[in-house]
């Protein structure tokens, strides 16, 4: 049996895991656990009573909190040199195409976000493998595929971000940092609630939202009662 460590321990004690807690009061257990050196994420995951596998229970979207994440998001846009300007004054870290298209050939993944024009995808196509498995591949239904790059790379600048049921029903997503104000981190996890209670596929049966947990980077999670989070 793996020795649980003291900080462990210490962050067990502050809460008990058996009890529902209201997203009020989860908040300030995530806060009062946290006692990371750096500066943590706060995270939730929400299990749905979706299956995954059927393409009418699918469920994905994108949502942006109104207090941003907290994090310094690095974008790249993959664009024709008509682009670039718009990339650059809408505040887009790297912009260019070909140069950045050989760099991640090379194994450059030192980003965040990618977003391009629907001219460049045949390009990017061949990335696919690279681009993938790391959840960079520009799709258009998450924005990132669009002619509007300067609305594009200020929007996730702001706090967008792209959401996707993994093949458990589960949606993760970090929405704020813990050194926020509380009621930022409520308003930032109800937005991102609501928005997953509209994608609500017609096909899928019964209870939708099974559970919801909360937690901090590296922290135990904390069960939230559901209807906590929309009232």
């Amino acid at each position: 049996m793996a020795k649980i460590s003291k900080k462990r321990k210490e962050a067990l004690s502050k809460y008990d895991k058996n009890t529902v807690y209201s997203l009020t009061e989860a908040i300030q257990v995530v806060k009062e656990m946290t006692t990371t050196k750096f500066d943590a994420s706060f995270d939730i995951d929400i299990r749905l009573g979706v299956d995954p596998r059927k393409a009418n229970q699918m469920v994905r979207g994108v949502v942006t909190l109104p207090h941003g994440t907290g994090k310094t998001v690095k974008v790249l846009v993959l664009c024709t040199p008509d682009k670039e300007e718009e990339a650059k004054a809408a505040g887009a870290d790297y912009y260019g195409l070909d140069e950045y298209i050989d760099k991640i050939k090379s194994g450059w993944t030192d980003i965040d976000v990618i977003i391009t024009m629907p001219s460049v995808m045949p390009k990017i196509g061949a990335l696919g493998k690279i681009l993938g498995p790391r959840g960079l591949m520009p799709n258009p239904k998450s924005g990132t595929v669009t002619m509007d790059i300067g609305k594009a790379v200020q929007e996730v600048k702001a706090g967008k971000i792209d959401f996707k049921v993994d093949k458990y029903g589960i949606i993760h997503a970090s929405v704020a940092k813990v050194n926020f104000e509380n009621s930022k981190i409520f308003e930032n996890t109800r937005e991102l609630v609501q928005t997953i209670i509209k994608l609500k596929p017609t096909a899928a049966k019964g209870t939708y939202i099974r559970s919801m947990y909360v937690s901090s980077t590296m922290s135990p999670g904390v069960q939230v009662e559901p209807k906590s989070v929309t009232i």
